[in-house]
């Protein structure tokens, strides 16, 4: 009721209540008999080097529909998965290019990546494992008939990367009817990128990375459908307050949280009505669950 109350004040106090009524009673609830999702981090990242085509095989084999990756720009305009704004954590760039410090990503060519070995540094099984092109990973996700969460990752370096991902995803065949309705949600820390993607594809579904207060939710809920915080962030009446509000596609906003990777916390987010589990642990997370 408190949560409730809370964000009624503040559809009032913003004035918004024309355009975000929330729902009585609303909660993000799967279709029956569906087992809440849980989602390969960068791919399966305990077991192969996140980000790359090995991380997503690796999900696939222990059976999890769901994968996570994140996206930015080359120098030449490529767009590549990796996490870091920077080459030097995940590749040997320091070794082949070792005049070129800091190692932007944005200061390299899609070519100057691919020599690169994003592998080694996990495990020398996975030496000459490469930095893939996001054509690469989205290609080998449908492989598997797996399902995508992709980050925008540090949009303010990559000025049109919203437009630049949409139109790939579309040549690729991610923007029809099946993958808008089950297979492919867009997000970011950036809510002016979320707002963008959703003005250029309304047809996406898409999430806000973070823990936004509840007065904010009534403004984000216009082009957005998920609000996707750490599970340090998330608590039972969180999650019940972000229910409240109705998303972008005139459904309740869901909270998928991470990064989970222990049985106890799985079970304690899922416990608070949490829509979604990100781990770099998949399978400790499903057994724990088990028919959650």
């Amino acid at each position: 009721m408190y949560a409730r109350a809370v964000a009624a004040t503040t559809i009032a106090l913003l004035g918004t209540a024309a355009l975000l009524l929330p729902t009585p009673g609303a909660q993000a609830a799967r279709e029956p008999g569906e087992r809440l999702p849980v989602i390969a981090h960068r791919g399966a990242s305990a077991y192969a080097p996140e980000n790359t085509l090995a991380a997503v095989d690796e999900a696939a084999r222990l059976g999890i529909g769901w994968v996570e990756n994140d996206v930015q720009r080359t120098k030449d305009g490529e767009l590549v998965v990796i996490h870091d704004d920077s080459l030097q954590r995940t590749t040997d760039v320091e070794e082949i290019y070792p005049g070129r410090a800091p190692w932007k990503v944005k200061d390299f060519t899609a070519a100057e990546i691919a020599r690169l070995d994003a592998g080694s540094w996990f495990g020398p099984g996975y030496a000459g494992t490469r930095v893939p092109t996001l054509q690469q990973y989205v290609n080998r996700v449908d492989l598997h008939h797996q399902k995508l969460l992709l980050e925008i990752k540090n949009p303010q370096l990559y000025p049109d990367i919203e437009r630049q991902t949409l139109k790939l995803l579309g040549n690729e065949g991610w923007l029809d009817r099946q993958h808008l309705t089950g297979r492919l949600i867009v997000q970011s820390f950036s809510a002016a990128s979320i707002r963008t993607v959703h003005e250029l594809k309304p047809g996406v579904k898409t999430g806000l990375l973070g823990a936004p207060s509840v007065a904010e939710l009534p403004g984000y809920a216009t082009f957005t459908d998920q609000i996707n915080p750490s599970y340090r962030a998330v608590s039972r009446g969180y999650v019940s307050a972000v229910h409240v509000f109705t998303g972008a596609h005139g459904r309740p906003l869901e909270v998928v949280t991470w990064t989970v990777d222990d049985a106890d916390t799985a079970r304690r987010v899922a416990g608070y009505g949490v829509d979604g589990v990100i781990t770099n642990r998949p399978d400790v997370v499903r057994d724990a669950l088990g028919e959650w």
